[in-house]
């Protein structure tokens, strides 16, 4: 990994590495002084930007350490794909749903609850048994195999199945939910593990926040989503589960062995977008991004459930479901380039969203901050050339999961944790949480992460997006 270089302020919200050594090309990080970079991340920039395809390389504010390449990374390559540019978990993304409820209308600890009984949280969890041909069905056709799979499978999400709010649904999703993916080029692996997971939240960072709007600042834009003040919402993170994680590693795995690989780890191999090998993980890539969307469209028909019997038959309109994990052939300056998008967020303006519900308000973009504190939603304006029309996907990491919980072996303690079990009660203590696993979910503390204020601050003042509603967490479910 690179090590030693250092970024250099160019104005309040820029810093430049200025293409050097290896570099095949300079790197930009959008952040102001109040973001602290890890040098570790940086590094791994630099290596991103010393890969031969590579034509640009910026990272958002949330910029911190992932596998080979940082998260909140965005890669430009002419060309060429490259399975840890899009990281482990395929199509993590969010969902946000509203309901007509305002603030104290509705028992939000009884809904979580009633929600947490139906979504299985926690890594190896199993919801909606599929068989491996209705798997197949879900790789190939993404959400649109959702009506299919609602006549051949009986599971309780059903209840809550409306073929009109369907047609409503579909075209709120980014691609509308489907990709040119095909089951037979993932890995056996994928299938085995994860034809059953559908409708099951994960660990990590993963969650369900019941939320409210705190606050509006378009508020044509809030209107035309159907959001007001004081208003419950429902966001739902999550992705591809065990089936994206088998494809991303499979593929990493063949990207190595690649001729010209020779020497590189499989955390910055690629593969040739053309060759036999780039054209399988591409259509891998996009059947696990079609699991993540039906992912999280069964963990929605399951919270549309619970609160069509908590409180009787009621519409939750969805806003927007984006993802925040993948690869996608884009034009940027007149150039084909696949866009690479780990941990970040694609904020089209609205000219490219012409012919969907958002070509006047530009496209919704979902950013999480950490259980405790708020989320934005906000729209992209259509003037974010400068970073591939990108924006991070949440607060970003300041903490390790192991810096926030410490580690202890044999009984004895090797680092303290950073933050103790007093600082994370009070960080949490306005929000109901639910959880099987209450001391490792310390490791998503609100102070694991970067303020999210400062983080969507810059990206408006940037001029990438705007603002249109912040919204606080009154019940949070976390694996």
């Amino acid at each position: 990994m690179a090590t030693g270089i250092k970024p250099v302020r160019v104005d309040k919200w820029r810093l430049r590495i200025d293409r050097q050594d290896s570099m095949v090309t300079d790197a930009t990080i959008f952040a102001s002084d109040r973001i602290g970079l890890e040098a570790e991340a940086v590094g791994q920039l630099v290596d991103a930007a010393s890969l031969p395809p590579v034509r640009r390389v910026l990272a958002t504010a949330d910029i911190h350490v992932g596998f080979g390449v940082p998260i909140g990374a965005v890669l430009g390559m002419d060309g060429a794909i490259m399975p840890a540019a899009v990281g482990y978990d395929i199509n993590c993304g969010m969902r946000l749903l509203h309901t007509p409820f305002r603030k104290g209308e509705i028992d939000v600890e009884a809904v979580a609850s009633s929600i947490a009984r139906d979504v299985p949280l926690g890594e190896g969890q199993e919801n909606l048994p599929l068989t491996c041909e209705q798997a197949a069905w879900v790789c190939a056709e993404g959400v649109g195999a959702v009506p299919r799979l609602a006549e051949r499978v009986k599971h309780r999400a059903w209840e809550a199945f409306d073929e009109p709010e369907f047609a409503r649904d579909l075209v709120r999703i980014e691609e509308q939910g489907s990709m040119s993916g095909d089951a037979g080029a993932a890995p056996g692996a994928a299938m085995a593990k994860g034809r059953g997971q559908l409708g099951t939240l994960g660990g990590g960072n993963h969650f369900i926040e019941i939320q409210e709007v705190q606050a509006l600042f378009d508020a044509d834009a809030a209107s035309s989503f159907g959001l007001f003040e004081h208003q419950i919402v429902v966001m739902i993170h999550s992705g591809s589960r065990r089936f994206g994680y088998e494809v991303a590693d499979h593929y990493m795995d063949v990207a190595a062995r690649e001729p010209g690989m020779e020497g590189r780890r499989k955390m910055l191999a690629y593969l040739q977008a053309e060759s036999r090998e780039g054209q399988r993980y591409i259509r891998a890539m996009w059947a696990a991004a079609n699991f993540g969307f039906v992912n999280r469209h069964i963990m929605a028909l399951l919270v549309r459930r619970c609160f069509n019997r908590m409180v009787g038959p009621v519409s939750l309109p969805l806003v927007y479901d984006v993802t925040h994990n993948m690869a996608k052939l884009e034009t940027h300056g007149g150039r084909p380039l696949w866009v690479h998008r780990k941990g970040a967020t694609r904020a089209f303006g609205p000219e490219q969203m012409a012919g969907t519900p958002f070509e006047t308000t530009g496209q919704p973009i979902i950013t999480p901050g950490s259980m405790g504190t708020a989320s934005y939603l906000m729209v992209g304006t259509g003037a974010s050339a400068e970073s591939l029309c990108s924006v991070n996907h949440g607060a970003g990491r300041v903490l390790s999961r192991t810096a926030a919980l410490g580690k202890i072996k044999g009984g004895r303690v090797i680092s303290p944790p950073a933050i103790t079990d007093d600082e994370f009660k009070r960080s949490i203590s306005h929000v109901t949480l639910i959880t099987p696993n209450r001391q490792k979910v310390k490791e998503e503390a609100p102070g694991a992460y970067k303020d999210i204020d400062e983080v969507v601050r810059i990206v408006t003042e940037c001029g990438w997006a705007r603002r249109v509603a912040r919204l606080t967490p009154l019940a949070v479910l976390k694996g």
